[in-house]
């Protein structure tokens, strides 16, 4: 009976099993780095002796500095990775960046802001880079009829293991003489600490299970060209190919910008509830909440795509982000914010973990760490202008309930666009482009 739940669940053979594995890794710096310890704790210790307003300015500056890293050196790099046949090395490289950065952070005292937002920075090149070529290695992995299970219960694990660590984190910070440990800022270190264990720990059976994809060349490609300048000689093909490649670029398009709404609900979710007196221990239990309630939704997706199709799953998912929009505007006690956190529990998860299968199904497959790293720049701009607009609407209303109705303008124009992608034709065109290259030992 688990073996056939396996099967069904994406999970049935050990290098998808594996392969998930990474998600519930890396997940664990997503919780306890990005979103619930350490922003905290850079604003209440790392620069306690800052103003409030210039230690936020410089937390979200080294954010943008990171993610824009990414941006830049993802498409370079993940065309070295296609033409080179080093996708797992350089996953791995990034992850040991992010891995040592997050163990040093447990170094981090009062007052150091500026080791910090460094070590910080670092943090999410590596977490954020690693993942460019771990989505690259789906493709490789995934047989078409089960890609956008394998997505979706790789979202899962990551939410039960972002979510247990995170669990145990808070337990260290708010209880921390029961645990004994001396103080809850001691606890916030041990927990950015605990997070590095666990990244590198439960990233072992990646590469103990899943090989390398084997090298291919086009066949009008040079054998004999080094991988520096055959890489920029692919990647500025690859760009010049995207119009041949006209559903996967109009997915790109469409995810861009509902991934917008979403990042930006994700994001301003706490500020608009602290705005409205939702206390603090509530945001952080309903954040656990989302975790949780994402584990079972994320695998039901990758079930409801093998019926009714990923495109018509996120058309769904985008409709109760709709709803979350709406219902955002009444929201005023801490029962509707987790009424709300249960509603993108429901979806968070599913909309993302498709949209990258959807993607991943429409592109070659010889070429997929370069258009993997075209994705992650999608990704990491997926993010600028929802919250931008959020905060207009918010200055030019006096009020952050309009500002989250403004969101609603990512979902509908995300959605129109991914309307005009006819998957099938996309699917063609990426096998197609596939039969053209040939394998090198």
């Amino acid at each position: 009976m688990f073996a056939s739940w396996l099967n069904r669940s994406g999970l049935g053979r050990p290098e998808l099993r594996a392969w998930a594995m990474y998600d519930w890794a890396n997940s664990a710096f997503m919780t306890t780095i990005i979103a619930g310890v350490f922003p905290i704790y850079f604003a209440s210790v790392a620069a306690a002796d800052l103003p409030g307003d210039v230690a936020t300015v410089r937390f979200s500056t080294v954010t943008t500095i990171s993610l824009l890293c990414v941006a830049v050196m993802a498409p370079i790099l993940g065309a070295v990775a296609d033409y080179a046949a080093v996708k797992m090395k350089m996953l791995a490289g990034f992850l040991a960046l992010g891995v040592i950065a997050t163990g040093a952070m447990f170094f981090i005292e009062r007052g150091d802001w500026l080791l910090a937002a460094l070590l910080f920075g670092l943090g999410n090149i590596g977490a954020s880079g690693s993942f460019v070529f771990y989505d690259a290695l789906l493709p490789h992995l995934a047989a078409p009829d089960e890609i956008d299970r394998v997505s979706t219960a790789g979202y899962a694990l990551g939410y039960v293991g972002g979510g247990l660590l995170l669990a145990v984190n808070l337990a260290w910070i708010q209880a921390p003489a029961l645990f004994g440990i001396d103080g809850p800022d001691t606890a916030a270190r041990l927990s950015f600490l605990s997070v590095a264990i666990w990244w590198l720990g439960f990233s072992i059976p990646l590469f103990r299970h899943v090989s390398e994809p084997a090298r291919t060349v086009e066949r009008d490609e040079r054998p004999g060209a080094g991988s520096i300048r055959a890489a920029f000689t692919r990647l500025g093909e690859t760009l010049g190919e995207l119009r041949g490649y006209r559903q996967a670029f109009l997915m790109l398009l469409a995810f861009l910008v509902y991934n917008d709404g979403i990042n930006t609900i994700i994001r301003m979710a706490t500020i608009y509830g602290t705005e409205i007196g939702i206390d603090r221990g509530s945001l952080i239990a309903a954040l656990l909440l989302t975790q949780f309630i994402g584990i079972p939704f994320a695998f039901m997706f990758g079930g409801l795509a093998s019926r009714i199709g990923p495109k018509s799953s996120i058309f769904l998912s985008l409709a109760v982000y709709l709803v979350i929009s709406v219902l955002g505007y009444f929201m005023s006690t801490p029962l509707h914010f987790f009424t709300l956190a249960i509603l993108v529990g429901t979806v968070q998860g599913g909309s993302q973990a498709l949209s990258r299968s959807l993607f991943a199904s429409m592109i070659p497959r010889h070429k997929s760490g370069e258009f993997f790293g075209f994705f992650a720049v999608f990704e990491k701009f997926a993010g600028i202008a929802g919250p931008a607009l959020f905060g207009l609407t918010a200055a030019l209303t006096g009020s952050s309930r309009y500002a989250i109705l403004s969101v609603i303008t990512f979902f509908v124009v995300g959605g129109a666009l991914l309307a005009l992608v006819d998957v099938d034709a996309g699917r063609r065109a990426a096998r197609s482009a596939d039969l053209d290259v040939q394998v090198v030992a």
